[in-house]
């Protein structure tokens, strides 16, 4: 991998020239998207309507009960804490790979191949979790219209369409999202705010300390709780993928990234707050594990939308749930898309994953990462699992552990840097970062205490996915340090001869 100094301590990818042919198709569309755009990229990721629906019910019922807005608020504060460094490093270093870059300036190339590895595989595998709750909801949306088909069917047909979209250009790709994330957001805020209005729901009231006060964060299980709101925020991070792409992306990675990550706080904390007040705080556990044991946990949050907007909500609900997937999945695979194509452009992987085509998109790249997408969902239709207590639980788990990770990794990657190359504020620099890493070594520490309990299996499976974590790292630095090595040695055999 080469890299090269600018007087502006920016580190950018080779010349063209030393790239090989000329003619070499590489380069992603410059200006494609803006603030909004990027800002729709990010929350369709968190796929809002999935985020409240499918783990609103669980995070009450497992975590902190009525205190689950305030983790949502606490983890938000934390990562904003962690975007603080996150934007000072997107502001003096060329961002596309993100994590990848950040962590080659401050901790060196193979640390940096490390982490965009471990990218890698939370993106993939969050992606291929939201596969297994997609085919299971779509196939569910089929049989109530008499159409029944097994979960993986339709994964198949969304594989292939996203693959298409994903070798579009990215404007194309940032209007589709605009239009599903639009939606699922307008219901979940329709709902939100006539709560507010009625002061509650029919046997429920507005209650600030039940679910903001310290005493109701830190009440039952707030590890739990606290793990369910960083998958929230699963993805904001992809801001400054964009940056290759973004319009004045000095300042619009930093605007997106603040942005994003105080709406999705503040969207999170407020809806799942309004869903508390709708049954009441002491009736929200109840009606959250009556949820769960019925075996279709989104019964608490379409009930709620039923009761506040009417009968019309719940079968829209329904089918929005369906698009918000479809919506992270779109955007996770733009997002892997991007992590290979830096990786190829430093080639540290095949340098002809960097091809793009006529849109300027990565679709090298794009092929890679569908056909990774099947072979991680192939296993669990070979051997007849459940997507949902298996493909869907067992991948967000493995993937909050990887970005956690990837997050302490980033943040002292800050710190190292502004070390070696001094300027942009102590604040940005030094101290944010170092407050950033306690508190993530803090969050992570919980997510392996607990991650038996988020991913619902038994010790066994907890320890296999977990180890791939660090396996996946130490694949990355050892294929960066080998890779290295050779480049190396042919040049020192170039110059003998």
């Amino acid at each position: 991998m080469v890299i090269i100094m600018s007087t502006k301590n920016e580190v950018s990818p080779p010349p063209l020239a030393e790239r090989g042919d000329p003619d070499d198709r590489t380069s992603l569309r410059k200006g494609a998207v803006g603030v909004l755009g990027i800002l729709f990229f990010v929350l369709s990721a968190q796929a809002p309507l999935t985020g409240i629906a499918g783990a609103l019910p669980l995070t009450i019922l497992l975590g902190n009960g009525a205190g689950a807005p305030g983790a949502y608020l606490l983890i938000g504060i934390i990562i904003v804490i962690f975007a603080v460094g996150f934007i000072a490093m997107s502001r003096r270093i060329d961002g596309k790979g993100a994590f990848y870059a950040y962590v080659s300036a401050g901790l060196g190339r193979r640390t940096g191949t490390g982490s965009a590895w471990l990218a890698i595989v939370a993106y993939a595998t969050v992606q291929a979790a939201m596969y297994g709750l997609y085919g299971a909801s779509f196939s569910g949306l089929l049989a109530t219209v008499g159409v029944f088909v097994p979960w993986w069917v339709p994964v198949i047909v969304t594989i292939v369409l996203v693959q298409v979209l994903g070798s579009l250009n990215i404007e194309l790709g940032a209007r589709v999202l605009a239009v599903l994330v639009g939606l699922e957001v307008a219901i979940l805020l329709a709902f939100a705010v006539g709560t507010l209005i009625m002061g509650g729901g029919p046997e429920g009231s507005i209650d600030v300390a039940s679910s903001f006060s310290p005493a109701a964060v830190m009440s039952g299980a707030p590890g739990v709780a606290l793990m369910f709101a960083v998958a929230s925020m699963f993805g904001f991070e992809s801001t400054a993928i964009y940056s290759g792409e973004a319009k004045d992306p000095r300042r619009t990675v930093a605007r997106a990234t603040y942005l994003s990550v105080g709406v999705i706080a503040l969207f999170f904390s407020f809806v799942s707050w309004m869903f508390i007040s709708f049954y009441g705080a002491d009736a929200a556990v109840a009606a959250a594990e009556e949820a769960v044991v019925s075996g279709d946990s989104t019964v608490f949050v379409f009930n709620a939308l039923v009761g506040i907007l009417g009968a019309w909500s719940g079968p829209v609900a329904g089918v929005l749930l369906v698009t918000s997937l479809f919506a992270g999945i779109l955007a996770f695979h733009n997002g892997i898309n991007r992590y290979i194509h830096a990786l190829a452009t430093q080639r540290s992987l095949p340098y002809a994953l960097a091809r793009t085509n006529r849109q300027s998109a990565p679709h090298a790249a794009a092929w890679v990462q569908s056909i990774l997408a099947v072979l991680i969902i192939l296993p669990f239709v070979v051997w007849g699992l459940d997507p949902v207590l298996t493909l869907f639980s067992w991948f967000s788990g493995l993937a909050v552990a990887a970005l956690v990770t990837l997050y302490i990794l980033c943040s002292i990657a800050v710190i190292t840097y502004s070390v070696r190359h001094p300027g942009g504020g102590t604040w940005q620099t030094r101290v944010a970062p170092a407050a950033a890493a306690v508190l993530l070594i803090g969050v992570l520490a919980l997510v392996v205490t607990n991650f038996t309990s988020l991913i619902g299996g038994d010790v066994t499976t907890a320890v296999a996915l977990l180890a791939v974590v660090p396996i996946a790292f130490i694949i990355g630095f050892a294929t960066e340090r080998h890779r290295s090595t050779t480049d190396i040695s042919t040049t020192s055999d170039k110059e003998t001869s």
